[in-house]
């Protein structure tokens, strides 16, 4: 068989290596870069990366490679950066930098103490970008990742933290390379990457198949020798595109079976299979290994002398099976051909191999190895060692702060502890089945997996057997108690908190009784046993005094201020909350501190205090930071509320800002906590914003997201003029939300005034045109909602009448149902106006444009006038694009003002309906126009609907001769002659 030059060229792979060298000029520049290399497995990804990494070598910038392993279902947490950290240990110009941060070093099992301490997590990720970030300063720095698809959580996560914002501005390029066909729809790198994506400084490049003629010059160039023609071609149908695919069919074109094998694990199979003896029995073994493996490790479990190991390497090497990497250690050319292989091995072959391997992980004692040597254990068939191993690589996952790989092992233990005899099993209580289970559940749920976690502690209790020991049945109950209410599963809730605390007598007191009591008192608060749910309180919180539980009196302190006159928006409530922070505090359980200081700006907000709210929020995010729970559900809401209070406050650019912010850093299931930022988009008239409300309705139920995606959806049906759609929305929004004791959703209000302008927009066309059954019917509907907004607003979750938040939008809702069924009303509009003086600069705008309207009805047109010279001047302050047109459309239609002079119409375009505009007067159609500057043909329809508004024009020609006439665009000079 012919001998294949030993580096494939790159070939038709221009134009990505101009791109990657663009970067890389780029980040030698100082402006940090990402790119994200996507292709099927073969394509080519792992050749590009090197060529770029050989050019960033010889421009003078460091490169450093991790790679991540596929070890089935268990992850090795930060496993590519950990291999990058050896690399750079292993250097001496950044030995100092390393050594500054020994929780960096930890990685490297040569720290000592645990990341998983109050703010290690968050320590290890500024450690990391610290690091990197020197690195940088002595020499431009590339950073190579490959095979994200097989990259654990936390690395992930850590990935997802130097993007956002932890390596910004610097002398650092990222490459990191995923094979795209492994992405399933569930795939966890699936989410990182939709992240990723939206930031400025992250690009994605995708390699696509190669075109045939680039097949065919790549197998040329690896060919010494001239190939027939017929066999070039033969090779590029069967290709596709593919460079791995073309290489092992070159390969093959000289074995005995005749004919090119169909498929590509045959024609891994044959090359293998030309090897001698030895040198298949080190692939073999090599395989099970992984992609990687160490020599010294390869050269222990395949038990050859090292001069007959040596021998078998280089032949599996010159056959470009294995690559000999500068580590001392050998790799897989492909992870294909390493795959192709490891089938092949007989199941009892593998089993032996796979328990070698474990067996000298074993020996090396490498707190950091029990992953991998939990699943050769588990493949030897091994199951009490691969049990034992896997709770180990749960402590391990434990101490460097990787709750989603601590769980995997969990629940990887729990599957095995069934098939291992009791004399075998681990000994002592922690590690019983049902405190495992607890414990990945608590696991799960610090990891942001709340369905998972409830199923979790459903399974612990199913295994709790009659004669359990009744401390522990109650502590399954009242947790499975605690994770149903945190996925609005009230009703069951209630039912575990009571069966808890009826297991546990109060006399004599403990702390179990003092939890279930306290899971119990805030489950019947919800499910509206509030008799119940203050009596339990009150007995609880004096006998976690007397045991100094300070943690759980806070806790119950905190239940019960929203019993105290006004809630948590009373100065009573308010000291409780108080009390119950400090108490917290002191107690050092983040979690509750995390519940009273939600409180706390909750009852700022809710009576109309926004700028005293911002400072509980400041303190609580950072007290989140600093816990590392930043993904748990308080401080998530906290990060929505930040958002609402900057929205209301009119502080819209900042408030997109931090949006984008957070979103570089929260956990898919804080999407919600983005609304705001959807409702800036919308007011500022990016229907766009509603398609992104929309995804926030997939997956399992989640309250807050249903609740922003019903506010977003119901405000762009009434931009759109949709009465029946805003009805509906509301009506599916409301009941979504609706709890299981039949308590409805403060924000129906909001809801319902929203959708109430849309049904009285409705309802005075058809007056206008004579519908009377038609305005009947919209009537109706406005009564109907305002009924809602009533009912509502009337009695909040303390049962008081909601504060001036939740009385603005009644007033609202009052107006717009006037509005709906007599006609407008100055006096309901100017009660609006006042009600949202509160704060909400917006909502109070969009209140004195009705205002305006039903004073020009009235026949008051100065005063009319004067409201709209301040919406428009608002409007354009805040960038709302849609109410400026309003107003616009107002004061033309009641002649309020003279027409606006061409400086004034210049203004009020857009520098976008400027280019438009420009390429109207050129008798571009929509589509032309949406070639010409990027956008679709449907946003270039929405821009010329918003010039013709402005311009007050009828037409797309009326528009350009205003234009023309008022000076807004100038002839285009002549091309001729």
């Amino acid at each position: 068989m012919s001998q294949a030059s030993s580096v494939a060229p790159v070939v038709g792979r221009d134009a990505e290596l101009a791109r990657l060298s663009a970067v890389l000029e780029r980040a030698r520049a100082g402006e940090a870069r990402a790119v994200l290399l996507a292709g099927d497995a073969g394509v080519g990804k792992t050749r590009i990366l090197d060529e770029a990494g050989k050019r960033a070598a010889e421009a003078g910038m460091t490169v450093v490679t991790g790679h991540c392993v596929d070890l089935g279902d268990v992850g090795l947490p930060y496993l590519p950066f950990t291999e990058v950290l050896g690399v750079l240990a292993a250097d001496p110009r950044f030995s100092d930098a390393l050594a500054a941060r020994p929780v960096v070093e930890r990685l490297l099992g040569s720290g000592t103490g645990s990341v998983r301490d109050v703010d290690g997590r968050l320590r290890l990720f500024e450690g990391m970008a610290s690091l990197l970030a020197d690195v940088a300063d002595a020499a431009p720095l590339l950073l190579v990742l490959e095979d994200l698809h097989w990259a654990d959580q936390s690395s992930r996560d850590l990935l997802r933290f130097l993007l956002g914002r932890g390596v910004l501005g610097r002398r650092l390029a990222v490459f990191a390379s995923y094979r795209a066909d492994d992405l399933h729809r569930r795939h966890p790198l699936r989410p990182l990457l939709a992240e990723l994506v939206r930031l400025p400084a992250v690009e994605r490049l995708e390699l696509r198949p190669l075109a045939d003629p680039d097949v065919g010059r790549l197998v040329r160039a690896l060919e010494r020798r001239p190939l027939p023609e017929a066999t070039v071609r033969r090779i590029v149908e069967r290709a596709e595109g593919n460079a791995f695919y073309a290489e092992e069919l070159l390969a093959a074109t000289d074995t005995d079976v005749g004919g090119v094998p169909s498929g590509l694990a045959d024609v891994l199979l044959i090359r293998f299979e030309q090897l001698s003896d030895t040198a298949q029995q080190v692939l073999r073994t090599a395989a099970v290994a992984g992609r990687r493996v160490e020599h010294d490790l390869l050269r222990e479990a395949v038990g050859l002398p090292e001069a007959e190991l040596e021998s078998a390497l280089r032949e599996a090497v010159g056959r470009q099976l294995l690559v000999a990497g500068d580590d001392d250690t050998y790799s897989f050319r492909h992870a294909l051909a390493r795959e192709a292989v490891y089938a092949d091995l007989l199941p009892g072959e593998r089993a032996r191999l796979h328990g070698a391997f474990a067996g000298l992980l074993a020996g090396r004692g490498r707190p950091e190895s029990a992953a991998e040597r939990a699943h050769h254990y588990r493949e030897s068939h091994d199951l009490a060692e691969a049990l034992a191993a896997s709770l180990e690589a749960a402590d391990h996952a434990q101490r460097v702060g990787a709750p989603a790989e601590e769980q995997r092992h969990l629940e990887t233990a729990l599957d095995l502890w069934p098939a291992v005899p009791p004399e075998a099993r681990p000994a002592g209580a922690a590690v019983g089945r049902v405190p495992l289970t607890l414990r990945a559940s608590a696991a799960a749920a610090h990891a942001g997996e709340l369905h998972r976690a409830v199923s979790l502690t459903r399974s612990a209790l199913a295994e709790l057997g009659q004669d359990a020991d009744s401390d522990l049945a109650a502590r399954v109950r009242y947790t499975l108690a605690g994770n149903l209410l945190s996925v609005d599963s009230l009703t069951a809730a209630f039912a575990y908190s009571s069966e808890a605390l009826a297991m546990i007598p109060e006399d004599p007191p403990s702390r179990t009784w003092v939890w279930a009591a306290a899971t119990h008192a805030m489950a019947a608060r919800y499910v509206g046993e509030n008799d119940t749910a203050l009596k339990v309180a009150r007995r609880a919180v004096e006998v976690a005094e007397r045991l100094h539980l300070t943690d759980a009196q806070a806790d119950l302190l905190i239940s019960l201020a929203g019993f105290d006159p006004g809630g948590r928006r009373g100065a009573q409530g308010r000291q409780r909350l108080l009390a119950a922070r400090d108490l917290a505090a002191r107690s050092g359980n983040a979690a509750v501190e995390l519940r009273a200081l939600f409180n706390l700006a909750m009852g700022c907000y809710e009576n109309g205090e926004l700028t005293q709210c911002l400072p509980w929020l400041t303190e609580g995010l950072d007290r989140a930071r600093r816990a590392g729970l930043l993904s748990s559900p308080y401080p998530l809401e906290m990060r929505y509320l930040r958002l609402v209070v900057l929205h209301v406050l009119g502080r819209w650019d900042e408030c997109v800002r931090a949006a984008g912010a957070d979103a570089d850093v929260l956990p898919a299931a804080g999407g919600y906590t983005v609304g705001p930022a959807l409702y800036v988009a919308l007011a500022r008239g990016d229907l766009s914003a509603a398609d992104r409300a929309h995804a926030l309705l997939q997956g399992p139920f989640d309250w807050m997201a249903t609740l922003v995606a019903g506010i977003v959806l119901t405000d762009a049906a009434v931009l759109r003029r949709d009465p029946e759609e805003a009805v509906g929305r509301v009506r599916s929004t409301v009941a979504a939300l609706t709890d299981e004791a039949g308590t409805r959703p403060d924000a129906a209000v909001r809801l319902a005034a929203l959708a109430l302008a849309a049904v009285a927009d409705a309802a005075a066309e058809a007056r206008l045109t004579g519908d009377a059954a038609g305005e009947r019917r919209w009537a109706g509907t406005a009564t109907e909602l305002v009924e809602l907004g009533r009912d509502i607003a009337g009695h909040g979750e303390d049962g008081a009448p909601q504060g001036p938040e939740g009385q603005a939008w009644l007033a609202r809702a009052e107006a717009e149902w006037r509005r709906a069924t007599s006609g407008p009303d100055p006096d309901a509009w100017s009660r609006a106006v006042t009600a949202f003086g509160y704060g909400d600069v917006y909502e109070r705008t969009r209140c004195r444009f009705r205002y305006a309207e039903a004073l020009l009805a009235a026949g008051r047109r100065e005063e009319a006038a004067a409201e709209a010279r301040e919406v428009r001047h608002l409007a354009d302050r805040l960038g709302a694009v849609p109410l400026r047109e309003q107003v616009d459309a107002l004061v033309r239609r009641g002649r309020l003002s003279e027409a606006p002079d061409a400086g004034d119409r210049a203004g009020a375009l857009t520098a976008r309906e400027q280019d438009v505009l420009r390429l109207l007067a050129l008798g571009r159609s929509n589509r032309q126009i949406g070639e010409e500057l990027f956008i679709s043909g449907k946003t270039a329809s929405v821009h010329v609907s918003n010039i013709l508004a402005k311009l007050g024009a009828s037409s797309r020609g009326e528009a350009v001769a205003v234009a023309y006439r008022e000076g807004l665009i100038t002839a285009e000079p002549s091309s001729a002659g």
